[in-house]
């Protein structure tokens, strides 16, 4: 039996993701998955700050939250890896000591390289915390609580983030992270004795994930670079599929199109969503002549909005054909990305994060379930952090475009 088997029939086929003897507490799986995204959203505003105090600029400050999604992203299958190989409890704690220490480097870090490898040792605990949460949903519905949770945290974040770094520092700011570690003991309660996988871990699999991640994300910075290490990684990574086709990445998986479909959507939306999150309140400031505090306000209603419209939209989505969800979410995610192009209106530019945010997060919550539905059942956990590590690279994606654009 694998973390992810089911021990109880399904009330609803086709719509669970995972079930469990005992389901945990929907709003501990929120609080433990939600201050990641707080997390990565908490540099937005705070970047000129992190850079005059540090001694360089918020281009390079930036570097805080590239690194945070990129590693993010890239431990969110490896944790999946984990989960599968040494079971629930080994993932769950060994995030909450990596949460731990990245959150004391971060607070304790003179430099900024340091701090960036804090982020980066926080980013992987998180990711093993935001994968487990998935997991443990048990439904559809309850992985749409917990992205809405996630919206709403990430809504607030960078509002927060700057009234913590005015009133106390940008390291507070960059620390909310450890809010999670209070679920933990109440998750680890209810969680259940597994059986591990006995098969062999493909590490170099893991490696070339790791290094195509990568070099997608540095795109934005170097394109040269980048295209000759993604088609390195690309290629050896097709070869090692062919090699070890049940290995890190099963070949059953990316040659599945529902599995390939719903992680594509995900990750475009997620991508728009992400570079946005930072765009939009640079253009509410330069174009509507806004005041800092005033983006983050703004962004944030726009955002709350947008976290309750998901929670709605992921409670009604079954009743409607996968066809048209995706009409829907694309709609929301062209239409997002246009305002920001041509709007100068603070009520467009607002909408467009609003339904950025809607899209990407609806689109997490419901192309999940379609993604591990097309996959064997010993490969969900494998599935759920990839399709994870595809929605989260668009974390890692979106600051590096930003600044490129914005900052």
């Amino acid at each position: 039996m694998t973390d992810l088997t089911p021990s109880r029939p399904s009330t609803a086929p086709g719509k669970d993701i995972a079930q469990f003897r005992r389901l945990v507490p929907v709003w501990w799986l929120v609080l433990m998955a939600s201050p990641v995204a707080a997390a990565n959203n908490a540099a937005v505003l705070i970047l000129d700050d992190i850079g005059t105090s540090l001694g360089t600029t918020a281009v390079s400050a930036a570097w805080l939250a590239t690194v945070f999604g990129l590693v993010l992203a890239a431990a969110t299958p490896l944790q999946a890896a984990l989960m599968r190989h040494r079971g629930q409890r080994t993932v769950l704690v060994t995030s909450a000591v990596l949460v731990a220490a990245g959150t004391l480097i971060v607070l304790l870090s003179p430099w900024l390289s340091l701090a960036v490898a804090g982020r980066a040792i926080q980013a992987a605990g998180g990711a093993g915390l935001n994968v487990l949460a998935i997991a443990l949903a048990g439904s559809a519905r309850r992985v749409g609580t917990i992205s809405a949770g996630m919206g709403l945290f990430g809504a607030v974040s960078p509002l927060i983030g700057t009234q913590l770094a005015a009133a106390v520092s940008w390291r507070l700011a960059l620390s909310m992270l450890a809010v999670t570690l209070i679920a933990v003991p109440f998750v680890n309660r209810s969680l259940t004795r597994s059986t591990p996988s006995r098969d062999r871990f493909d590490a170099w699999g893991a490696l070339l994930v790791v290094g195509l991640s990568g070099s997608v994300v540095l795109f934005a910075t170097n394109a040269t670079a980048s295209l000759i290490t993604a088609g390195t990684a690309l290629t050896l990574l097709i070869v090692q599929i062919r090699r070890r086709p049940e290995g890190y990445v099963p070949a059953t998986t990316i040659t599945s199109g529902k599995f390939l479909a719903a992680a594509g959507l995900t990750l475009t939306l997620s991508t728009g969503y992400f570079t946005l999150l930072f765009v939009i309140p640079q253009l509410l400031i330069t174009r509507a002549g806004w005041t800092k505090d005033g983006a983050a306000t703004g962004q944030l209603i726009a955002m709350v909005c947008a976290s309750l419209a998901t929670l709605g939209f992921t409670a009604i989505a079954a009743r409607f054909s996968l066809a048209r969800v995706r009409t829907v979410l694309v709609a929301a995610g062209v239409i997002a990305v246009t305002a920001a192009i041509f709007a100068s209106a603070p009520v467009l530019l607002l909408a467009g994060i609003f339904l950025a945010l809607f899209a990407a997060t609806s689109a997490n919550a419901t192309q999940v379930a379609v993604a591990t539905a097309a996959v064997p059942s010993k490969e969900k956990p494998t599935a759920i952090g990839l399709f994870t590590l595809l929605y989260l690279l668009g974390g890692a994606i979106g600051p590096a475009v930003a600044s490129g654009l914005v900052l």
